[in-house]
């Protein structure tokens, strides 16, 4: 597989195919994943969870964020890399620039923000000094606690409108692309349609045009696995079996069934 890149995610839109995304930490996942044909790497702040322990994503720092991205690109992967920013490292320009820039120094090749319209200047400022950014969208992890927990949002009107706007938005000020969380199929469906981005999918139903999932639920490691995930390693031979697996569920669209999504 050549080098992935933005320009790249693009045209699989344009085709009307799909493309896959795991989250990994380490060189050795990286590696893995990469050399399994995945187009896109995220090193998630997910990684408190998954790797420090904590219940949260809130106690994650850009050191933690900076050292799990250098370990991910000391392997040099095909995939595109992004990179989290964590919370609150990015509540202004100034130090969304400060915190990017750290990350793309460590190696990421994009950056993810969480947030709607409010990010709009901040998103600018940074694709306007050529950090290339990922918006997210839907259930925020970051804001959990304004959220009320971790819910499926945008099932009533006014929420639907609101994502809607948020998306459009978000890639009025140079996003190149957005992640969905949790939000039902339909409203998923019709924001992939209209915005020119590539939308990544979690939780959002079958039509975005990628999936992600974190690699250690895909893998069944964890416990109470969010319903939208499912375990590819339980009826496979081995890990690298498994993400070859999940790649091709994606691109076959047999990936996420309708368990794995909110209507």
């Amino acid at each position: 597989m050549a080098k992935v890149t933005i320009s790249d995610l693009f045209k699989i839109k344009s085709k009307g195919e799909k493309f896959a995304c795991l989250t990994a930490y380490d060189a050795t996942f990286s590696h893995l994943i990469s050399q399994c044909g995945i187009e896109v790497i995220l090193v998630g702040d997910s990684l408190g969870n998954v790797i420090q322990g904590h219940k949260t994503t809130l106690q994650v720092t850009v050191e933690s964020m900076a050292y799990h991205t250098a370990c991910v690109t000391k392997v040099e992967p095909q995939s595109l890399v992004i990179t989290d920013l964590p919370f609150m490292s990015y509540p202004h320009s100034d130090e969304a620039i400060k915190t990017a820039a750290t990350m793309m120094r460590s190696g990421a090749e994009m950056v993810k923000v969480e947030g709607g319209q409010w990010l709009s200047s901040i998103i600018f400022d940074l694709v306007e000094r050529g950090i290339p950014v990922c918006g997210h969208l839907g259930l925020t992890p970051q804001s959990f606690h304004m959220l009320g927990g971790y819910k499926v949002q945008g099932r009533n009107e006014a929420e639907a409108a609101t994502i809607l706007s948020d998306a459009l938005s978000i890639q009025e000020a140079g996003a190149s692309l957005l992640v969905l969380e949790c939000v039902p199929e339909t409203l998923a469906s019709e924001i992939s349609a209209k915005l020119k981005i590539p939308v990544i999918g979690i939780g959002a139903g079958p039509n975005t045009d990628g999936q992600v999932l974190v690699l250690h639920d895909m893998l069944g490691l964890t416990t109470n696995s969010p319903s939208f995930s499912k375990d590819f390693l339980r009826d496979t031979d081995s890990v690298t079996t498994a993400i070859k697996t999940f790649l091709n569920s994606v691109k076959n669209r047999e990936f996420p069934e309708e368990d794995n999504w909110y209507s």
